[in-house]
């Protein structure tokens, strides 16, 4: 996303709220996004106390006495994971699939989510097949996924996260772009973002697998406007960047290194704001390439827009994109899991190795929350749509999004998402998904459902489809 938001994206401590799930670190941008626009210095660079402070109806109760700030969250989800094959490969695997988790929450200090899937075999067992699904653990990479969120601090701008990427945006969004480092069904990393503030600059720096050698980088923002006139009540209206991500492709099956660089520039263009909301707009331009791979480069140029109320927080941006030598904007994105094993379209090889065409692009994307009762409540929206899509000259098309909503006093929660890459070329790659999960006897109990499609990288370097279904019941104090 445009720069200035995308500062704010990660500038949050995720889980501080309940709903029907913990919320990931995209949830909170309404509730900090005012946080490093508003004046008077860095004693505001905290979340005000009436939102970053309260909690939803679904805060659990303290742990201890009256006077404790620690909050708790025990739940227990028990479902049967059936894993289908797709055009006859592989064979029909049944699971009892048990999720325990344990949450601890003392806000702006420490924010700590532990839980995993354990999938126990039912049906479907190859001689000599372990009770437990092998796949799920079979790398020390697997055992981030244990760890579904660790905050420390929370105090934006510094802070320190630790657990599943989903959705990530590196700040600009020009090399990584709506990255989901469990892409691959069958490798749970945790992955890690750290940020910093030391005027005029802002940095952040993110690993896809803190137990691997994967996927690493950072973005450093330069306040121009801080540089030439000081400190300012409005920081980062006007900035240089530069970020650079590189793939060791060590973790998660082996892979084609690479290695991607950007320098971006971003301006304010109109800045409205007051205690009921706001509206910006913001232009920005973008030059990179591929180090030590001449011809290999890219430019890019668009502009954003943000509205928020206090039910609405509506971002989107629109941008025209060059691309020259196999370079292309936004490489590691929602399909790169998949993507680095071997890319969507006629070519067999990894997106290392991939010739990506010539041409120029559109690309747009928007993320919708709306809620009745407040846009800012963490884990609560009635409404919320996340979409990416991106045409280009030569007829291929991407698109990635999801939908969630909340409906009978939220007792109801369906999502569904979808992913198409490579949409009017020969060797498109789609895939689908859904959830629903109702509450019942006051909101402790509830019935969940899922489904979808996988792909499952091979070790030749292949993509096996498959389909997955769940249905069970779990359990939480939530209420």
């Amino acid at each position: 996303m445009f720069m200035r938001w995308a500062v704010m994206l990660l500038l949050v401590l995720p889980g501080f709220g309940w709903a029907e799930e913990i919320a990931s670190p995209e949830d909170s941008v309404a509730q900090e996004e005012a946080v490093l626009l508003e004046p008077e210095g860095d004693e505001l660079l905290q979340p005000p106390a009436d939102e970053g402070d309260s909690k939803p109806e679904e805060a659990p109760r303290a742990s201890s006495g009256s006077g404790s700030r620690w909050a708790n969250r025990l739940s227990l989800e028990t479902t049967t994971w059936a894993l289908l094959p797709r055009r006859g490969a592989g064979t029909d695997e049944g699971f009892l699939q048990v999720v325990p988790r344990l949450e601890l929450v003392n806000p702006g200090k420490l924010h700590l989510d532990l839980g995993a899937s354990v999938r126990l075999r039912m049906w479907g067992a190859e001689t000599g097949a372990s009770l437990v699904r092998k796949e799920d653990w079979d790398e020390l990479s697997d055992w981030g996924q244990v760890v579904q969120a660790l905050t420390v601090g929370g105090d934006a701008p510094n802070f320190v996260w630790l657990g599943a990427l989903e959705s990530y945006t590196l700040l600009s969004g020009h090399l990584v772009r709506r990255y989901n480092n469990r892409g691959n069904p069958d490798y749970h990393p945790a992955g890690a973002l750290v940020t910093g503030m030391l005027r005029p600059f802002y940095v952040e720096a993110f690993a896809s697998d803190v137990l691997g050698a994967r996927l690493m980088g950072a973005e450093v923002a330069l306040d121009i406007q801080h540089v030439l006139f000081g400190r300012q009540p409005y920081p980062l209206k006007y900035m240089l960047s530069l970020s650079a991500v590189h793939d060791w492709g060590r973790a998660g099956g082996t892979s084609e290194p690479m290695t991607l660089a950007h320098l971006d520039g971003t301006a304010v263009l109109v800045s409205r704001r007051d205690r009921q909301g706001g509206f910006e707009v913001q232009a920005n331009v973008g030059w990179g390439g591929r180090p030590g791979e001449g011809g290999a480069w890219g430019a890019v140029a668009g502009l954003g827009v943000e509205a928020m109320s206090p039910k609405l927080d509506l971002r989107a941006r629109l941008e025209g994109r060059l691309q020259r030598g196999g370079f292309r904007q936004g490489a590691f994105g929602p399909d790169y899991e998949l993507a680095r094993f071997r890319v969507a379209g006629p070519e067999a090889v990894p997106q290392a190795d991939a010739s990506f065409p010539d041409g120029y692009s559109a690309h747009g994307e928007v993320i919708l929350n709306w809620d009745a009762e407040g846009a800012g409540r963490l884990g609560q929206r009635h409404f919320r749509l996340t979409m990416g899509a991106e045409v280009f000259s030569w007829g291929r098309v991407d698109v990635d999004g999801r939908l969630e909503t909340q409906l009978f006093h939220r007792n109801l929660t369906v999502g569904v998402g979808g992913l198409a890459v490579g949409a009017g070329q020969p060797g498109a790659r789609y895939l689908a998904s859904g959830e629903a999960r109702w509450r019942f006897l006051g909101g402790k109990l509830y019935v969940v459902g899922q489904g979808g499609t996988l792909l499952f990288p091979t070790a030749e370097g292949m993509l096996r489809p498959g389909a997955f279904a769940s249905m069970g019941l779990g359990v939480d104090n939530a209420r």
